[in-house]
C-alpha cells in the first residue's frame, strides 16, 4: 500500500544570481510499513525535500500525495489539521515541553487534537521505549536519549501515516545513536509504522529498507536490505 508518492518535486530560492535550487525533479514513493533514509552532506537538499514532504514548506513545482490525499491542494488551514493527524515528527533537538513529564509530553498531540488517550496504547508505546519506569519524570530529569525516546513516542501516539525524523541522532552519543536507531526499527516493525528519516551519518542506515542520497537538489535511489 502506498503511503507517500513525491512527484516532480522542485524548490528554488530567490531569483537571477541569487537563485538556488534546493530540489530538481524529484520523484519516488514509500509503502506502507517502509523505512527509508535520505542521506546528503550539508546544503544538499536533504532538510528541503523533508519540509517540503512535511508541509513546512511549499514546493516552487511538483506534488506531494499521502495517503491517497494531495497535501498542496488543501488550503493552508487544512494542511495545518492533516499534518498534526497524519505526519509525526522527530526533530534533533527534541522539542519537548519542560514543564510536561514524560506521558504528557507524549500524549500532547492527542490533545491539541482534541482527543482522549487511550490508555493501554500510551502503556505499550512506554513499553515498547523502555519509558515506563519514566513515566512521570520531566524533560531534565532525562537523559538525551531517553529524551529522543519521549519524542519518538509522541511522533508514534497519533498513529500517523508517516513519520518525518530530521537527524534525529543529530546531539547524542555514539550509543545513544544506535539505540535511537533501534527505536525507529522497532516502531517501524512493530507498528508498520512508515519512516523517512535524514541523516548526514551513513552508518546509521545499514539497516533501514531503503537509502536515498540527495546531492545538489537531484534525488538518487540507492535501494537497500529488501529492495
Amino acid at each position: 500500500m502506498e503511503i507517500l508518492k513525491v512527484s516532480h518535486l522542485s524548490k528554488t530560492y530567490g531569483s537571477g544570481e541569487a537563485k538556488v535550487e534546493a530540489l530538481k525533479d524529484v520523484s519516488f514513493s514509500l509503502e506502507k510499513g517502509e523505512f527509508a533514509a535520505v542521506v546528503g552532506e550539508s546544503g544538499s537538499g536533504k532538510s528541503t525535500l523533508l519540509n517540503c514532504i512535511g508541509g513546512l514548506d511549499t514546493p516552487t513545482s511538483g506534488s506531494v500525495w499521502m495517503d491517497g490525499r494531495d497535501l498542496f491542494a488543501m488550503s493552508e488551514n487544512k494542511r495545518t489539521v492533516f499534518r498534526r493527524q497524519n505526519i509525526g515528527f522527530v526533530f534533533q533537538s527534541f522539542q519537548l515541553v519542560e514543564e510536561l513529564n514524560v506521558e504528557q509530553n507524549i500524549i500532547f498531540p492527542l490533545l491539541l487534537d482534541y482527543q482522549k488517550p487511550d490508555p493501554k496504547r500510551v502503556d505499550e508505546i512506554l513499553e515498547v521505549l523502555g519509558l515506563k519506569e519514566r513515566r512521570h519524570h520531566l524533560p531534565g530529569q532525562l537523559s538525551g536519549g531517553q529524551q529522543q525516546r519521549v519524542a519518538i513516542g509522541r511522533a508514534l501516539i497519533m498513529r500517523p501515516a508517516l513519520v518525518l525524523a530530521d537527524e534525529p541522532t543529530g546531539n547524542l552519543d555514539s550509543k545513544n545513536s544506535q539505540d535511537v536507531m533501534d527505536l525507529l526499527m522497532k516502531a517501524s516493525r512493530h507498528y508498520q509504522q512508515t519512516i523517512l528519516m535524514i541523516t548526514h551519518n551513513e552508518a546509521l542506515t545499514a539497516n533501514v529498507d531503503r537509502v536515498l542520497r540527495v546531492r545538489d537538489g537531484v534525488l538518487k535511489d540507492l535501494g537497500g536490505v529488501r529492495a
